[in-house]
């Protein structure tokens, strides 16, 4: 069935306290997304965000990002005062995320709200359904603040290679400590199933991203270290990164420790399963970040300062996808095939049955494969103008060479009336593809100020987008939704 959706993450709704969350906005959102007529909103990774404010090097797969929570929820529930959030200078910007007032500041307000509540059977229940991960997570936080915020590898050896004895004393040391961490990751949960109720309610699907490799101070290695490649003091042996190319000679160097699949598989992918698991209950569909590397991967050796001398190593391939499809049936995965394909991606992509990602944006630049190309498309595929890494689609008509904007304006025929961002939607609304993605932004027409992320790079821009309330309304909701029935897109009526 054809569809549509937006790709918008909650951090970028409008709303105050510095950023946006899951409170009266984002139900809105939901609102204005069934007035437009679409199916589905995608979102960036719910989890904490890390290295350079991103939510893809988060120090958890399984918590939930505490910037999230809607403050104002909290003080309808009487566990804060109005008076005690509102004189706090969150941002001096409502169309950017401050990160730095939000890291200082979003826990000291939890902590006043912990001290107030007095528990509940509902939260007892919470703490035992996600014992298997929430422990560890809680604990792991508060040995971080114990240290002020030093990455695990650095802590003593008994913490670092996890002494049962010590960990046991620790664990009762901090132990009120572990229970605010419960209590912040209780009330994301409770606001996300609300709000996820909400959407499906209203007949809007979430489709939540996964990272593939998580950073080296989480709690996954912290506490998982034996599927990492890692040596006997807990170092990585090789990190993870992407190969140079035409638009990045030195490659790119993620850092990220590189699984041991053999011992993964040699468990019948039980880590995955469990991670993955959790995300279709988080998500109505998962997108499966850099699918490429479960084919084979980038390996750098550990210490390297570009990605130059990695090296390609065989990923777990259509064994890995065989335990998703036979542990998970339940799951539906868009696979995120951009970046350098071979033969071998393509295959594994198409042997799994998961839509593959089309970019417009890339259609046109002689630097990336053809097939990018409406024309080329098959029903299987989601279609996207740009994602969350790309230029705003104004953006890249302001900068791209003159050949490739001309080429875009012949192949779409584009003019000036409907303007050249429009158009690019309506190409990608009248695609074959089975879905097609579009990003807020383009749908407002903004340029490189609402860019979401620069790959490889670390800047205040990164991540910190917002829009302004005004630009959502019923007359943007009125014109998605009569391009989307124009081409078909409509949700069926029930």
């Amino acid at each position: 069935m054809r569809s549509s959706g937006i790709l918008m993450h909650i951090t970028s709704l409008a709303g105050p306290y510095g950023v946006g969350t899951m409170g009266k906005h984002a139900f809105a959102f939901v609102d204005f997304l069934k007035r437009a007529g679409q199916s589905y909103w995608q979102i960036l990774p719910l989890t904490p965000t890390g290295y350079g404010d991103s939510p893809y090097q988060s120090c958890s797969t399984f918590a939930g990002n505490h910037y999230l929570i809607d403050l104002e929820q909290l003080v309808e529930q009487g566990l804060l005062q109005r008076d005690e959030i509102d004189h706090i200078d969150w941002c001096w910007s409502e169309t950017k995320a401050d990160f730095g007032r939000l890291y200082n500041n979003r826990l000291r307000v939890l902590r006043l709200a912990y001290s107030r509540f007095h528990g509940s059977v509902e939260f007892d229940a919470f703490c035992s359904e996600n014992n298997g991960w929430l422990y560890d997570f809680a604990l792991f936080m508060a040995l971080k603040d114990k240290f002020n915020g030093q990455p695990w590898y650095s802590w003593d050896d008994k913490l670092k290679f996890r002494d049962e004895h010590t960990m046991w004393c620790v664990g009762q040391e901090l132990r009120d400590e572990i229970r605010f961490y419960h209590f912040v990751q209780f009330l994301f949960y409770k606001q996300w199933n609300a709000l996820h109720a909400y959407a499906k309610q209203n007949g809007i699907s979430i489709i939540g991203d996964v990272p593939i490799y998580v950073p080296m101070d989480s709690v996954e290695v912290w506490s998982n270290p034996s599927i990492f490649q890692l040596n006997e003091r807990l170092d990585p042996v090789a990190v993870a990164g992407c190969p140079p190319d035409a638009f990045s000679a030195d490659g790119q160097l993620w850092g990220n420790p590189l699984y041991r699949w053999d011992l993964i598989e040699k468990d019948g992918f039980k880590w995955w399963l469990n991670r993955l698991g959790a995300a279709g209950k988080l998500y109505d569909m998962v997108r499966l970040d850099h699918f490429r590397g479960f084919e084979a991967y980038w390996s750098i050796p550990y210490g390297d300062t570009t990605a130059k001398n990695g090296h390609w190593v065989k990923g777990p391939g259509m064994n890995f996808v065989n335990a998703l499809k036979n542990g998970l049936p339940q799951v539906k995965f868009i696979a995120e095939d951009l970046g350098f394909l071979t033969q071998e991606v393509l295959d594994l992509r198409d042997e799994s049955g998961y839509p593959g990602m089309k970019v417009l944006e890339f259609a046109f630049d002689s630097r990336e494969p053809s097939d990018y190309l409406p024309h080329t498309y098959t029903q299987n595929t989601v279609c996207y103008t740009g994602t969350h890494d790309n230029m705003t689609m104004r953006q890249w008509f302001e900068t791209a060479s003159p050949e490739a904007v001309a080429y875009a304006r012949e192949y779409m025929h584009l003019d000036d009336y409907e303007g050249l961002v429009w158009g690019t939607i309506r190409t990608a609304m009248s695609s074959v593809s089975d879905m097609c993605i579009i990003q807020l932004p383009d749908y407002l027409n903004l340029g490189g100020e609402a860019r979401m992320n620069f790959p490889g790079t670390l800047s205040d821009a990164n991540w910190t987008w917002r829009v302004s309330g005004h630009m959502i309304n019923d007359g943007l909701a009125r014109a998605i939704y009569n391009l989307t029935a124009l081409y078909g897109r409509l949700p069926e009526e029930k």
